[in-house]
């Protein structure tokens, strides 16, 4: 039988390699994504152009998340991250200045996808040691699922109503993995393209009820990457490369502008949303120390094609009424340098 699902997650690997790429050359630094590629010494550097997309998109997001801790006023967080892939990014925030206020760190996925990455966990050392005492990791569902105290990987296809697969994991008894009396923030890094518009909506109105329940905080924001804007030339050429790997955007077309992808949010229950482009991103919050430091490691030619695919993905943040805690003021306002940027 056809894998029809093997070409998205094809894509999750083309990102980590991506990722790998711009750490050896030096535009992000990622001591753990080598763990989680496949022969990783054998990957060739990707072109200045994904380079400094991947630098934007990664930046962009950490930048938020940042902010978003500060902001939290020493409150422990907890962070789902849908459709998680090889993301590093736990890792990177159990060394970082934010550990001790993290409470719990979700990843869900395709199972194929947190098989491979429980096993590369379980194999190493450094992984394995940032999960706490090997007696409190646990792996479950034939290897699928990996549970420590703060770090939880599960398989679920997001396609499948909430109810039937989001519940039972994280609201199910007294003490539920996902408590509602914490401050906590969704990721979507592409993933919404990659679902119909109706279970993806139904995915992010799940939590906005959850979180609105009786007794819960309401404390909830989400951080959206996505690529959008593909009904123009170049949008069509995107599609037409993607179609010929087999891969299908069903929930790109009903939000086809910036502008979209905002209402979407606020009409599921958000009260605050914005969205802004790579190629504004780049332009207004790259401080220029920062864009010196870029223009050195690598020569790029292709600008103005860098600046159309930069113009078709971007970074979207909504929060909930009470959430009110990242503001576009607010964002970035802790580097000294004044390279913070984000929306």
């Amino acid at each position: 039988m056809a894998d029809n699902d093997a070409p998205i997650r094809a894509t999750d690997n083309d990102a980590a390699i991506a990722r790998l790429s711009a750490v050896q050359k030096g535009y992000l630094v990622d001591p753990y994504i080598a763990t989680l590629v496949p022969r990783a010494h054998l990957q060739q550097p990707r072109p200045p152009l994904i380079n400094i997309g991947t630098y934007l998109r990664s930046r962009g997001i950490d930048d938020l998340l940042d902010a978003w801790f500060r902001l939290a006023g020493g409150r422990k967080v907890q962070i789902v991250s849908l459709g998680a892939g090889s993301d590093t990014r736990f890792w990177r925030l159990a060394s970082g200045t934010h550990a001790e206020q993290l409470h719990k760190y979700i990843e869900l996925d395709f199972a194929e996808n947190t098989s491979r990455k429980a096993m590369s966990i379980r194999k190493s050392k450094v992984l394995s040691a940032a999960l706490g005492s090997p007696d409190a990791v646990s792996v479950g569902g034939g290897g699928t699922t990996l549970r420590s105290p703060v770090y939880n990987l599960l398989p679920v296809d997001l396609r499948t109503p909430p109810v039937v697969s989001l519940e039972p994991l994280l609201a199910s008894g007294d003490e539920p993995l996902l408590s509602p009396s914490l401050p906590t923030l969704l990721l979507f890094e592409c993933v919404l393209a990659y679902m119909a518009p109706s279970a993806s909506n139904a995915l992010v109105q799940w939590f906005v009820d959850y979180f609105g329940s009786p007794g819960s905080s309401g404390l909830l924001g989400a951080v959206v990457y996505e690529m959008f804007k593909l009904g123009d030339a170049f949008g069509r050429v995107m599609l037409n490369n993607l179609k010929s790997r087999g891969v299908s955007l069903p929930g790109a077309e009903a939000y086809p502008d910036i502008a979209s992808l905002s209402r979407r949010f606020l009409d599921l229950g958000f009260t605050a949303a914005q969205a802004l482009t790579l190629r504004e991103i780049r332009s207004r919050y790259v401080g220029p120390q920062e864009l010196r430091r870029l223009s050195r490691l690598e020569m790029l030619d292709e600008v103005e094609e860098l600046e159309l695919v930069l113009d078709h993905y971007c970074h979207f943040v909504g929060r909930s009424d009470v959430w009110g805690l990242v503001t576009k003021d607010q964002v970035g306002s802790g580097d000294d340098d004044g390279d913070g940027f984000g929306p």
